[in-house]
C-alpha cells in the first residue's frame, strides 16, 4: 500500500505529465483516451488510422512498446503525430504495459517513463528528422514487402478458389440486395469526410447500408441506420449491433467466430459467413453474390501501403475480392478532396438578395410593381381573413386545454 500511494504520486521535474492509459489494442484504447492523458500501446508500425484516432483524442504524448515504424514499409502514423506536436516515445519494450497501470499519473522526459521518482522504461523519442530518415530507410525495403505481398496473394487465391471464382459458401440472407446498389462503409482513411459527401447520393438512390465492423457506427453517427452490419465484431458498438441491422459475423475457415457470442449474448441471431479474407472483403462478396448492381466502398483499402497498414499477409484478400467484384465497385476514396462545395451560405445568400433586389428594379422600371404591390398584398389579406374566420368558427372546446375559460378569450377575438 504505502509504495502504491508512492507511485501515484506525480514526478515535479521537467517534462510531460499526464495520467496513463494503457492498452495493447490502439483503437480500444482510443474509446477512453482523454485530452491530456498519456497512451501507452504495444502497436508495431502505427498506421495512419490509428495515429489519426489518437490524433483526435488529443493525447499529452503516446508511449509505443514496439517500434512505430519497423522499417518493413513507409507507415504514415509516426508522421501524423509528430506533425500534430504529439511527442511520442518509442521501442520503450514490452514491460511497460504491465508496469504501468491504467489511472497512474506518469512522466515522460527524453525518452524516459518515470512514475513518481521511478524510472519505469526507456526509449527513443522520436522527432521530424528521427520519422523521415526512418522513413527513407522503409521506402527502401519496399520492394521485399512486395514479393511477400505477390506470394500471399497466389497463396489466398489456392485456399479460396471457389469461393472466389464461383461464390461457394456464401451464406444466405434476408436483406434484400438483388437489384440495388449498396454502400460499403469501412472505417478507414477519410471515412467521415467521403461519407458526408455522400449524402446527395444516399439521399436520391437510397442504396443499402453495410457497415463494416466500425463502420456501422459511422453510419450511424452520420444520422443513417445501417441495413447490415459486418465483422468479427470487434470494434462496433452495441448500439450498431442492436440497431435492428442484420449481423453478419465474420467467422475463421476452421469455424472460430469471436463476435458470435458477444452478438448472441445481445439477443440477436446473426448469419455466419467463413471465409479466410478480411470483413471488407466479406462484405464486396456477399454484396455481389446477392446481386448488387453498384457497389459504392468508404473508406476501404485500395493502395500497396494501405494493404500493408491493415495487415493480415498483406491484404492479398482484399486485392483479389477486388478483381472479383470488378466494374461493380466504385470506389468513393477522396472524393472529399477531390471536391468541395466552393458556395458558402454568405454567397449564396448574398446571390439570393441580389437577385430579389434586381427583380424589384426591373418591376419598377416597367411600371408593373404597384400591380404586383397590389396583388400580393390581396393575397395576403385572403389568408388573415381565412384565419380570422377560422378562429371565430371553431368551437370553444378546441381552446379550452389552452385557456381555462376559452369564453372570454374567444370574445375577445
Amino acid at each position: 500500500m504505502p509504495q502504491t500511494r508512492r507511485r501515484q504520486e506525480p514526478g515535479t521535474g521537467p517534462g510531460v505529465v499526464g495520467i496513463a492509459r494503457v492498452d495493447t489494442r490502439t483503437k480500444n484504447l482510443t474509446k477512453r483516451l482523454k485530452p491530456g492523458d498519456v497512451a501507452v500501446i504495444d502497436h508495431r508500425d502505427i498506421d495512419r488510422v490509428s495515429a489519426e484516432a489518437l490524433k483526435a483524442c488529443r493525447p499529452a504524448a503516446v508511449v509505443n512498446a514496439a517500434a512505430s515504424i519497423s522499417g518493413r514499409y513507409p507507415n504514415l502514423g509516426p508522421e501524423i503525430l509528430i506533425e500534430a506536436g504529439i511527442p511520442l516515445v518509442d521501442e520503450v519494450g514490452p514491460d511497460v504495459m504491465t508496469a504501468l497501470h491504467e489511472g497512474e499519473v506518469v512522466r515522460l522526459h527524453e525518452g524516459c517513463v518515470y512514475v513518481g521518482e521511478d524510472l519505469v522504461s526507456k526509449g527513443v523519442e522520436q522527432t521530424s528528422q528521427t520519422v523521415t530518415a526512418a522513413m527513407d530507410e522503409a521506402r527502401a525495403g519496399l520492394a521485399v514487402q512486395l514479393e511477400a505481398f505477390a506470394t500471399n496473394t497466389m497463396e489466398y487465391l489456392r485456399k479460396e478458389r471457389d469461393l472466389l471464382l464461383d461464390g461457394v459458401g456464401v451464406p444466405d440472407i434476408t436483406t434484400q440486395i438483388d437489384g440495388r446498389q449498396v454502400l460499403i462503409v469501412v472505417r478507414g482513411y477519410h471515412y467521415k469526410e467521403d461519407l458526408a459527401t455522400l449524402r446527395p447520393y444516399i439521399r436520391e438512390y437510397r442504396p443499402i447500408l453495410i457497415g463494416v465492423d466500425g463502420g456501422a457506427d459511422a453510419i450511424i453517427d452520420a444520422g443513417y441506420t445501417p441495413d447490415m452490419v459486418v465483422g468479427d465484431m470487434d470494434s462496433v458498438s452495441d448500439r450498431s449491433l442492436t440497431c435492428g441491422a442484420e449481423i453478419v459475423v465474420h467467422a475463421y475457415r476452421d469455424g472460430r467466430a469471436p463476435g458470435l457470442e458477444r452478438v448472441q449474448a445481445l439477443g440477436v441471431e446473426p448469419v455466419v459467413f467463413p471465409a479466410t479474407g478480411t470483413s471488407e472483403d466479406v462484405a464486396m462478396l456477399l454484396a455481389d453474390d446477392k446481386g448488387a448492381s453498384l457497389i459504392v466502398a468508404v473508406g476501404t483499402h485500395a493502395t500497396l501501403v494501405e494493404f500493408l497498414d491493415k495487415g493480415r499477409s498483406g491484404m492479398a484478400s482484399t486485392f483479389l475480392t477486388r478483381l472479383r467484384v470488378g466494374s461493380k465497385l466504385v470506389d468513393a476514396k477522396g472524393v472529399s478532396r477531390l471536391y468541395r462545395q466552393r458556395i458558402s451560405n454568405l454567397q449564396l445568400g448574398v446571390l439570393v438578395v441580389a437577385g430579389l433586389l434586381a427583380v424589384t428594379v426591373a418591376l419598377y422600371a416597367t411600371g408593373t410593381l404597384p400591380a404586383v404591390v397590389s396583388v400580393v398584398a390581396a393575397r395576403l389579406d385572403d389568408v388573415m381573413s381565412w384565419m380570422r374566420g377560422w378562429f371565430v368558427d371553431a368551437k370553444p372546446e378546441a381552446f379550452a386545454p389552452w385557456s381555462g375559460t376559452a369564453g372570454p378569450h374567444l370574445t375577445g377575438i
